[in-house]
C-alpha cells in the first residue's frame, strides 16, 4: 500500500512524500525546502531513500542539497536536463520505470514549462506527481518550450486513468478557478469546482491534489480540443493546440 502527503513549502508551493508501507522505503518529489519536509518525516517515523525532481526552476530545488545532506538520499531526474539539476544518482528519461520499494514508478517527458520537464506516474498509488506542467485547474506557463509541445504534453497526461490523483506543484488553484470560468461560465461542473475550491481556502485547507476526471470536466487547458471551448473562443475549426495557445495566452494576461 502506498501512502502520499502533502507538504506545503515557501509561499504556495507543494511537496509530496511517496511512501511504500510494504518495505517502509520513502520518496519526496521535489525541494522547495528542506525543512518542512525533514518535519514531515520525522512525525512519521519515515526515513528518505530517494529525491525525484521533476524539473530545474529553483522553487522546486533549492533544498535538494540540504535534504541530501540530511538523509543521504538518490536523486533521480531527467537526463537532457541534469547539467541544470542538482547532481543525481539517477539520469532518467521518457518511458523509463524504476521503483521506489516495491511501488512501479514510470517517468513522462512533459516539456514546455520547461524543456526537461517531467512527471512520475506511480499506477500503484493511483497518482501522477506532475509538478507545474498539469496543475489543478491550471497548467504552467510555457516558458521554454512550444504551446504544441505543452499541449502534447498535457494531453498524455489527460490520457492517464480518470481515477489519477494529480499531485502538482502550487496552490494556484482559486485564481485558475476565476479564469477558467471566463474560458466556460456555463461549466455546472466548473461552477461547482469553484465554489468549493472557495470554501476550502477560506477555511486554509489545500485545494491540491486534484482528480483527473474532475481536471477532464473543468481545467480549460486539457479541454481545448473540445467544439464548445473552441466555439466559445470564436476558434471552430482550428487546431487543438492553436487553441490551447489563444487560452495560454489569456491567463498569463489575466
Amino acid at each position: 500500500m502506498a501512502e502520499i502527503v502533502t507538504v506545503p513549502c515557501l509561499k504556495d508551493n507543494y511537496a509530496f512524500l511517496l511512501h511504500d508501507d510494504a518495505t517502509g522505503r520513502t520518496a519526496v518529489v521535489d525541494v522547495p525546502e528542506a525543512g518542512p519536509i525533514l518535519a514531515a518525516l520525522n512525525d512519521r517515523g519515515w526515513t528518505l531513500s530517494d529525491i525525484l525532481i521533476t524539473h530545474h526552476h529553483w522553487d522546486h530545488v533549492d533544498g535538494v542539497a540540504e535534504l541530501k545532506e540530511a538523509t543521504g538520499a538518490a536523486t533521480w531526474g531527467h537526463a537532457k536536463d541534469a547539467e541544470r539539476l542538482p547532481p543525481l544518482n539517477h539520469a532518467v528519461s521518457e518511458g523509463d520505470t524504476f521503483e521506489i520499494g516495491g511501488l512501479e514508478v514510470r517517468v513522462l517527458d512533459v516539456s514546455g514549462h520547461t524543456v526537461g520537464h517531467i512527471a512520475f506516474h506511480v499506477p500503484a498509488a493511483d497518482a501522477a506527481f506532475t509538478a507545474d506542467s498539469l496543475m489543478a485547474l491550471g497548467c504552467g506557463r510555457v516558458f521554454e518550450g512550444t504551446p504544441e509541445m505543452m499541449w502534447e504534453s498535457l494531453s498524455k497526461l489527460a490520457a492517464l486513468p480518470e481515477e489519477t490523483i494529480i499531485c502538482s506543484g502550487h496552490e494556484y488553484t482559486e485564481n485558475n478557478a476565476r479564469f477558467a470560468l471566463t474560458i466556460e461560465p456555463d461549466n455546472d461542473a466548473l461552477r461547482t469546482r469553484a465554489e468549493a475550491i472557495g470554501h476550502a481556502r477560506a477555511a486554509g485547507r489545500p485545494t491540491v491534489p486534484s482528480r483527473l476526471d474532475e481536471e477532464r470536466a473543468t481545467n480549460p487547458f486539457l479541454r481545448a480540443h473540445l467544439p464548445d471551448v473552441k466555439a466559445a473562443l470564436g476558434m471552430v475549426g482550428a487546431a487543438d493546440a492553436e487553441v490551447f495557445a489563444e487560452i495560454r495566452a489569456r491567463k498569463d494576461a489575466f
